[in-house]
């Protein structure tokens, strides 16, 4: 076999290069490489190594080796491609007590991990249908999650909008979806947000979450909510919002960000047909999902101390990782360039941006890279406008999950890169 063999379409799509792709490359050089040692890794979503979720996670695996039977049956047996009776129980149970929906096992289904269930997401709704007409995922704003960008089998899936800016002194902004400017057209297949939103840490407003859902139902398309970092489980939000779901809108949960992204869990909430599909699809390319997370989340998930722990330790945490990772940039930054901070409202990371930066941040990415820090470069995260804005070059994403001396020093050589491109 030649392995230069020309691919199929989708094969070039999948295989190519992506921001992913790169993200996930630095994550494991950062993690396991040769010189992880010396890498100030502050650019990928991994979940701190929190000590007291950590022993609950030990404590469970204990649990579960000490009895043979349930070790057996998460080890050697095949669960549904849903995911296990009991599981899907236990969720649909929690969601009812804590929001009061109207849930039951057959609104709920397991993938392996978040991203697999919105690439499953994506291909079922978008792209060409029977009558070769082309429907798209809507993004109300932008930037948006990195990984869904080279989702979905076909070219030019997603399209998007621009944000309005509001700014708060000159040192603080937040993106509010420009509602004038979302129109929905007879390609739109679906909406879709992050909540908080991945990268910029902006957490949609109740008033916005209201307007996205009416205009969903309004025009008969789905919206799709993604809660990796959001309310019950790891609630890493740090502002009042309550939750929203009906049979019209499709919500994505993850065991990652609580603490479990090794068991690659993901929980998919949405009308029963959404399900069923979603279902199918895990039989053909998968047969079944992961057991693991499954059975060390059970037990959590039935009696609510899941969400205790995330409301009381992982909240919290992370809360207290982003004030201090604010508190250091104020220090190492002082007034010496133009920079602001996005209201930093929820999830694992801050949002940056220099809007004198002579250099793309895709070019600012690689200078760190030399000097051993990692960070993400803002231009991934806009994708689908329908025409390039200077705002895209000038933003990066750094995480404060690492340690404090990870994020302290990361901050300080970020700085020092910054005053060397002599930006006034």
């Amino acid at each position: 076999m030649n392995p230069k063999r020309p691919l199929s379409r989708v094969g070039q799509k999948l295989a190519g290069h992506s921001g992913i792709v790169e993200l996930m490359a630095d994550l494991g050089e950062a993690t396991s490489g040769p010189d992880a040692a010396s890498l100030y890794m502050m650019g990928g979503g991994t979940p701190a190594h929190i000590p007291t979720m950590q022993k609950v996670w030990r404590d469970r695996l204990a649990e579960i080796i000490a009895d043979s039977d349930a070790c057996d049956r998460m080890l050697t047996n095949y669960d549904g491609p849903a995911g296990n009776p009991a599981f899907l129980k236990a969720v649909s149970q929690c969601f009812y007590r804590f929001y009061g929906w109207d849930l039951g096992p057959e609104n709920i289904a397991v993938t392996t991990g978040g991203q697999s269930a919105f690439f499953t997401l994506f291909t079922l709704l978008a792209g060409s249908n029977a009558k070769s007409e082309m429907r798209r995922i809507l993004l109300p704003l932008v930037p948006e999650y990195i990984g869904y960008a080279d989702q979905g089998l076909e070219e030019s899936v997603f399209v998007s909008r621009r944000p309005l800016i509001e700014r708060f002194g000159d040192r603080e902004f937040k993106y509010r979806i420009d509602f004038d400017q979302l129109n929905i057209s007879p390609d739109t297949a679906a909406l879709c947000v992050s909540r908080p939103t991945n990268p910029s840490g902006n957490v949609l407003t109740d008033s916005e979450m209201t307007r996205l859902r009416t205009l969903a139902r309004k025009n008969d398309v789905p919206l799709i909510v993604d809660h990796a970092y959001g309310a019950p489980f790891p609630n890493a939000v740090f502002t009042d919002i309550q939750p929203i779901w009906d049979p019209g809108i499709i919500l994505t949960f993850s065991l990652s960000k609580v603490g479990l992204p090794g068991t690659r869990t993901g929980i998919v909430v949405a009308h029963e047909e959404i399900i069923a599909r979603l279902t199918s699809v895990t039989s053909i390319i998968g047969l079944a999902n992961n057991n693991i997370g499954q059975a060390i989340a059970l037990p959590l998930i039935e009696s609510g101390k899941l969400i205790e722990l995330s409301n009381t330790i992982v909240k919290p945490f992370y809360q207290e990782k982003s004030n201090h990772a604010q508190a250091v940039i104020l220090e190492e930054f002082r007034d010496d360039f133009p920079y602001a901070i996005h209201r930093n409202e929820g999830a694992f990371f801050l949002w940056l941006w220099f809007p004198e930066l002579p250099i793309s941040t895709r070019e600012l990415y690689e200078r760190l890279k030399k000097r051993r820090l990692l960070i993400i470069p803002g231009e991934y995260f806009f994708y689908g406008l329908d025409s390039p804005w200077d705002h895209s070059r000038q933003c990066i994403r750094i995480t404060y999950s690492q340690s404090e001396e990870t994020v302290r020093e990361g901050i300080r050589i970020l700085a020092s890169e910054l005053r060397s491109l002599h930006i006034r």
